[in-house]
């Protein structure tokens, strides 16, 4: 993330060497990966809630969308239950007759007489 490799931690080293002593520099090491750990551990709690929340969200999208599936498929069902019914009323009149259709008259080639 920062990019810092080892000449950078050296030379920092070296600073707080100068600056703190060789008799405080080890209780401030402590100090200072006390401090890491816990911004790591606040990060990662942040991370996990976030990651938990975006969860959430995606199993309340899901939800709805099969509410809404849910819904679609009634409203498919009752207008396909009216439909049915609204063909197969007795009441309308029938446009095809009850009669089988007559047979067609077989077709008989002549042959030419010579």
């Amino acid at each position: 993330m920062f990019d810092i490799g080892f000449t950078e931690l050296l030379l920092i080293a070296v600073v707080a060497l100068l600056v703190l002593g060789p008799d405080r520099l080890p209780g401030a090491a402590r100090v200072a990966g006390m401090w890491v750990g816990r911004i790591k551990r606040s990060f990662n709690t942040i991370k996990e809630d976030v990651e938990r929340e975006l969860g959430a969200d995606d199993i309340r999208r899901e939800l709805r969308n099969e509410g809404i599936l849910e819904k679609e498929r009634k409203m498919l069902k009752e207008t396909s239950e009216k439909a049915n019914q609204m063909f197969s009323d007795t009441s309308l009149p029938s446009r095809v007759s009850d009669k089988p259709p007559a047979p067609a008259a077989p077709s008989v080639d002549k042959e030419p007489s010579s």
